[in-house]
């Protein structure tokens, strides 16, 4: 039992940890990351498989932690599909390191690595492990340079650069 209850907590928490050799951004600024960013590109993972025009919106919940909306078209099912979730600080509050969770008492880390600081206009996302990547702006088209940049970015961090989803929003 005891050896049942390890696995569970390290499992339970194994999915929050930072991933290796990415560091969070520092002097976050959770009142300027609130709002609507669209999703550029992301990694395939079952959760957003053949959704388009992906959004993910942020606000604040009355206990501190901030609400998290994300919403895509199913071109397949013909409609919008909504997920509500939440998410906490790992750390201090001017980390970009979160715990996120869509289910239950189940969370994933959501590490803000990258993010345009000075006017908060696009931010590059992992998790737990190199198997999670998104590229989040405020706006739906963002100019080939900063495309490039992240994949370049993405590819020097070890992530599967030929394996990204370019999300369409129109």
């Amino acid at each position: 039992m005891k050896r049942l209850l390890i696995i569970c907590c390290f499992l339970l928490t194994g999915c929050t940890s930072l991933p290796a050799d990415i560091e969070p951004v520092k002097q976050f600024e959770l009142s300027r990351y609130l709002g609507t960013w669209y999703e550029i590109a992301r990694l395939d993972h079952s959760f957003e498989r053949g959704l388009s025009r992906v959004t993910a919106r942020y606000s604040m919940k009355d206990d501190g932690g901030v609400k998290v909306i994300n919403r895509g078209f199913s071109a397949k099912e013909q409609a919008w599909e909504q997920a509500e979730g939440k998410a906490y600080f790992m750390d201090s509050a001017d980390i970009g390191y979160l715990k996120v969770s869509f289910f239950g008492p189940f969370y994933g880390a959501y590490v803000v690595y990258e993010l345009d600081k000075a006017a908060y206009q696009y931010a590059f996302i992992t998790s737990y492990n190199r198997d999670y990547l998104w590229f989040l702006s405020r706006t739906p088209v963002v100019d080939d340079g900063l495309k490039q940049q992240f994949v370049s970015q993405a590819k020097s961090l070890g992530f599967a650069t030929e394996q990204i989803i370019w999300v369409k929003q129109n």
